[in-house]
């Protein structure tokens, strides 16, 4: 079974790379968020693996937060909404060869955490993609977690939130490190389940509002563990 496991890693990502390069050609042939889409939904189909949605995207969204555990979430998110998606990732990523070009040419947005002087960047960038129609999309943990524990968020999104009172709709991805573990070579198809939590608008008088969320979303990830036995 371990054998088979990295052996369908290695198709997997060899199917995730060349996804990403059908984006990076489609992207100046086809109308934005088509070429993310359609590589997405190559990965999705040439894998085998399958979603579950529970729950309804908000039509009025202009924020997602979800909980990040693996490789395939963007794919994942991508195939479930309808919407154009404005990824929020670490700076560092945007120059790394060809994965930031994946990045750059879709215009998402790099976030710096240690430089201050990025603050005002990044709200530019996110007022940008606001006025452009697109959903600011965010892993607000900053990092991946697979033991299903959701990291304390960083403070980014609720700044973008708070300053354009934003409509947020927190989703999440259940056990998607259990399918695709880059650090563990390992992958097996399997059906994933996304959760679409009920949207909220930002409010900044609240100040604990991000830490409660993250609260919440532990509490939906755990309920659907503890009720459901596919998961574990």
């Amino acid at each position: 079974m371990k054998i088979l496991a990295h052996v369908s890693w290695l198709y997997a990502t060899l199917i995730i790379f060349t996804a990403l390069t059908l984006s990076i050609l489609l992207y100046p042939i086809v109308p934005r968020p088509y070429a993310r889409k359609i590589s997405s939904w190559l990965i999705r189909i040439t894998t085998f693996y399958s979603v579950m949605i529970e729950g309804k995207e908000d039509p009025n969204v202009q924020m997602f937060m979800l909980n990040h555990q693996s490789d395939l979430d963007i794919g994942i998110m991508e195939t479930s909404s309808s919407k154009d998606l404005a990824w929020v990732a670490k700076k560092a990523l945007f120059d790394v060869p060809f994965f930031g070009l994946a990045l750059k040419l879709p215009q998402d947005i790099a976030i710096e955490r240690e430089s201050k002087t990025s603050l005002i960047t990044l709200l530019r960038a996110a007022k940008d993609r606001l006025d452009k129609g697109r959903v600011i999309t965010i892993f607000p943990e900053g990092t991946r977690s697979t033991n299903g524990k959701i990291l304390p968020f960083k403070a980014g999104a609720k700044v973008i939130a708070d300053k354009y009172h934003l409509r947020v709709q927190p989703v999440v991805l259940m056990q998607s490190a259990k399918y695709y573990n880059i650090k563990e070579f390992f992958y097996l198809p399997g059906r994933i389940k996304i959760i679409y939590m009920d949207a909220f608008t930002a409010d900044k008088e609240d100040p604990n509002w991000l830490n409660e969320l993250r609260i919440k979303m532990q509490k939906v990830y755990d309920d659907e563990l503890a009720n459901n036995p596919r998961h574990r």
